[in-house]
């Protein structure tokens, strides 16, 4: 009889614990997906043209907020500051757009020439300002996300895609920093690559 209540009891406890590990994970879930949704600071730039393209763009632990730098009829440059209330105004507004096919964002080649700043914002911020379901269904758009790839010239935006590029390469490293795939005099050996 002991034998069987020590099984029970170590059903049991395997059971909470196999609920305490799936709470847990639940909250590192969760936890991953607050990180994703980093807020943004940007510099939106007015080219000749009246389009916009984002030319400084740094995560921020502070609300989402934008410089917006127009160049005046009288080809004086103003900077103005928008809030993260109406940055995600116009991109919900530019998301209805998405949504019935008449947004700029999902034409082919739109982006290269800037976008209006509706369309820029949603571009670059959508996942910050609407949240990461949406923005990761506008990337699966092959024209959202080659616009929003053209709209955004910011160095942070290149060396984020220029990471994941350069890691992702056919080159394998040795141990020491050098490609597996170089020769030197001696042969070719690589240590733990």
């Amino acid at each position: 009889m002991k034998h069987i209540s020590s099984i029970a009891s170590g059903v049991a406890l395997g059971s909470a614990g196999l609920i305490m590990m799936s709470v847990l994970s639940g909250c590192q879930s969760e936890q991953k997906e607050e990180k994703q949704q980093q807020n943004k600071f940007l510099v939106i730039e007015q080219l000749t043209n009246g389009k916009y393209i984002v030319v400084e763009e740094t995560p921020t632990s502070g609300p989402s907020r934008a410089i917006i730098r127009e160049k005046g009829s009288d080809g004086n440059i103003t900077e103005r500051i928008m809030s993260e209330g109406e940055m995600k105004k116009l991109a919900e507004e530019e998301y209805q757009k998405v949504q019935s096919g008449s947004s700029e964002t999902l034409k082919s080649g739109e982006g290269n020439a800037g976008m209006g700043l509706a369309g820029t914002i949603l571009a670059v911020a959508a996942g910050s300002l609407m949240g990461n379901m949406i923005g990761n269904a506008l990337m699966k758009n092959k024209s959202f996300a080659s616009n929003s790839t053209a709209s955004n010239r910011s160095a942070y935006s290149r060396s984020a895609s220029g990471a994941s590029s350069s890691s992702s390469s056919g080159a394998k490293k040795s141990f020491f920093g050098g490609s597996s795939g170089a020769s030197s005099s001696g042969g070719s050996s690589s240590y733990g690559g």
